[in-house]
């Protein structure tokens, strides 16, 4: 029974580690299924053969594309993310920054969305079918209906275009005080919150409606126990499980909402960065940083699978 617990998280950490091999995989095809030749572009159309065909040698392009990928495979695993093809810098050298950014925007977010949520999800299953479960509900659905592009342009007619209360870009390497990191991060964390906030109470306050259904609450509810008690003593506790999945599932769409995000906002993030290195064709920074994204999604959900594992003995068997 001790070493049941070690063993199912050890075998879910083995299915993340194949997932991510299989994920390498299929980053590495679709990069190589990008239309136009690296060589040609770099050089121009003015280029020679013989130039070209030097290039693809010297960027070891001439080589069959299951070599690349295992001495991509093979670099990645030993830290070495390759060199830039249209900078000749180390990639790692390009993305640390851009990192740092994207990090910072999306710990923001969730330092904002993730009480947010748990308090709107919970406390509208506590009052659920009462006008303040059936307002919030509405407010959702109006929500998730909308997609984030949609969001980030209306914000930037309403905010920066008519009121003129906040820039249209966002550059988050000028912070130089709080007033100034408000008004560079509003609006995209408007935009981001908007995207996981209404996920997050959905499956919050379902997850919640669950438990407070079962027959120890109810016998709770009849053996006198107030409303907050049942809450925060009965279901919330058995209740985390579901939570930190609905947490870790929303904040997954980061990776996604982050890429418009950052491109709508020319927020100078990864994101940005990945977009921008599409149109050079620059194989070994667009790899990495989708791996790195990859890398971010499977962590967040192997978390929460190992926190469900751990909060619910059913999930053991």
């Amino acid at each position: 029974m001790n070493l049941q617990i070690p063993r199912l998280v050890l075998g879910r950490l083995g299915v993340a580690m194949i997932t991510l091999l299989i994920v390498s995989a299929a980053v590495f095809g679709a990069t190589q299924m990008l239309p136009g030749d690296v060589a040609e572009i770099l050089l121009g159309q003015a280029a020679t053969p013989e130039a070209v065909a030097g290039l693809r040698r010297a960027m070891d392009l001439d080589q069959p594309a299951i070599v690349q990928y295992a001495n991509w495979l093979y670099g990645l695993m030993h830290g070495d993310l390759g060199t830039s093809y249209a900078n000749s810098m180390p990639v790692a050298d390009l993305i640390g920054g851009r990192l740092l950014n994207t990090l910072r925007l999306g710990a923001v977010t969730a330092a904002i969305a993730v009480p947010l949520a748990l308090a709107l999800g919970i406390s509208t299953a506590m009052f659920r079918g009462s006008t303040y479960d059936r307002a919030i509900s509405a407010a959702i659905i109006a929500i998730i209906s909308v997609p984030e592009f949609m969001i980030a342009t209306l914000a930037v007619l309403v905010f920066a275009v008519w009121l003129k209360w906040l820039p249209a870009l966002s550059f988050g390497d000028d912070v130089q005080s709080i007033g100034e990191m408000l008004r560079v991060f509003a609006m995209p964390v408007i935009t981001l919150l908007c995207v996981i906030c209404a996920q997050m109470i959905r499956m919050t306050r379902a997850a919640m409606i669950s438990v407070l259904d079962s027959p120890y609450v109810e016998m709770a509810l009849l053996k006198g126990a107030s409303r907050p008690r049942i809450v925060l003593r009965h279901a919330l506790p058995n209740a985390v499980g579901p939570i930190v999945n609905a947490v870790a599932l929303s904040l997954s769409y980061l990776v996604g909402g982050v890429i418009i995000v950052e491109t709508v906002f020319n927020y100078p993030g990864i994101a940005r960065l990945m977009v921008d290195s599409v149109a050079t064709r620059d194989l070994p920074l667009i790899q990495s940083c989708a791996m790195i994204f990859c890398v971010g999604y499977l962590i967040l959900i192997t978390l929460a699978d190992v926190i469900s594992i751990l909060s619910n003995p059913r999930l053991r068997k």
